[in-house]
């Protein structure tokens, strides 16, 4: 039974940072893909970031530089450390993870559908 438990979101003045955390069970991460993924209201779900076995990460341009993926395998956690946020950096901010695609790959899971399962999200609000 997989499950991600996100969390680390809230109100911060732009330039501020946050740090979110998905902790999660049920599966193994070197045969799954993690990824977080944001959703501003009106826009479309967009993966911002992705790590593959702890090591191999991707980011969105609009983040890169800024924010930075990371995973401890004893805590079964992976973490979305966002630096230099900006108003635009506002959205709910999902945790996802799915099988990782034999055809494609981690790198080439870049859409919502590709992705089983997700938590509950957590609201990032940058002004």
């Amino acid at each position: 039974h997989v499950q991600l438990v996100e969390s680390g979101g809230g109100l911060v003045q732009p330039g501020g940072s946050l740090r979110l955390s998905c902790a999660a069970s049920g599966f193994t991460y070197t045969t799954y893909c993690m990824a977080w993924f944001r959703q501003a209201p009106g826009k479309e779900r967009e993966r911002v970031a992705r790590i593959i076995k702890g090591v191999t990460t991707l980011y969105h341009d609009s983040v890169k530089g800024r924010f930075t993926i990371s995973q401890d395998n004893a805590k079964n956690t992976v973490y979305l450390q966002m630096n230099s946020l900006k108003p635009e950096d506002t959205a709910m901010y999902y945790c996802a993870t799915a099988p990782r695609d034999p055809y494609v790959g981690c790198a080439g899971m870049t859409q919502p559908s590709q992705f089983k399962y997700w938590g509950q999200g957590t609201q990032v609000t940058v002004s």
